[in-house]
């Protein structure tokens, strides 16, 4: 049984999506803000966060910046529907994904099973060779990706990202095409999950990434390796 890490700090929306969850089949272990929710993180270890971004003591951005640097768990943000900046810059704070208010529980559902799948499948994915291109080393069998020798660390979605690319070397890959690929869904045409996972790869595999030389956009189309 999987086990949930909620931090939200409305009590109702807490306790109604906590029962869903619970009735889904998930252990939910709850936190009212952002100081108990990494205490909580440490003492639980679970298999997802689901973090809303207003909260009373720490923001959201910066317990999912503090989750990240000490964990690759799947984090799924909470976040106003109409509030882009909110989204994006959770996103490029390390979450994996997010759904919007109202939350519509079988939605949510859904996007915890997709990004539990995708844990299975950095597991299973690492089966094949390794890869080289350029100064990063691709290392399936280990789940790892270095540069210049040095292990790079990844979430299981930045890695997953980096196979999809390295399984499609020279080959332009829409967002639609990656977001079904490494999500596991069609995400309404959405590509800020996207872009948002590109900028943060970009940072870690790229010795420019304002001016990306392995992984390159082609304006109107998504993007492409080049090795």
């Amino acid at each position: 049984m999987n086990t949930l890490l909620f931090i939200e700090d409305d009590d109702a929306i807490r306790l109604a999506l906590g029962l869903a969850l619970e009735d889904e089949g998930y252990t939910v272990v709850e936190a009212p803000d952002g100081s108990t929710g990494l205490a909580k993180l440490a003492q639980h270890e679970p298999d997802l966060v689901l973090l809303d971004l207003r909260l009373p003591d720490l923001s959201g951005f910066e317990v999912c910046r503090a989750i990240r640097a000490a964990s690759i768990v799947p984090i799924i943000i909470v976040t106003a529907q109409t509030d882009t900046y909110d989204l994006v810059a959770g996103l490029e704070a390390g979450a994996d994904d997010y759904v919007t208010k109202p939350v519509v529980p079988k939605e949510l559902a859904a996007r915890i099973r997709a990004a539990l799948r995708r844990v299975q499948l950095h597991e299973t994915a690492v089966q094949g060779p390794q890869t080289r291109f350029g100064d990063l080393e691709l290392r399936r069998e280990q789940g790892v990706v270095l540069k210049n020798g040095e292990e790079i660390r990844l979430t299981k979605t930045e890695f997953r990202l980096v196979c999809e690319f390295a399984d499609h070397p020279n080959i332009v890959l829409s967002r639609d095409q990656l977001l079904e690929r490494v999500w596991g869904y069609e995400y309404l045409g959405d590509s800020r999950l996207v872009d948002a996972h590109v900028r943060r790869l970009r940072v870690k595999v790229e010795d420019h990434p304002d001016e990306p030389r392995v992984i390159q956009t082609v304006r109107g189309i998504g993007y492409r390796l080049t090795v």
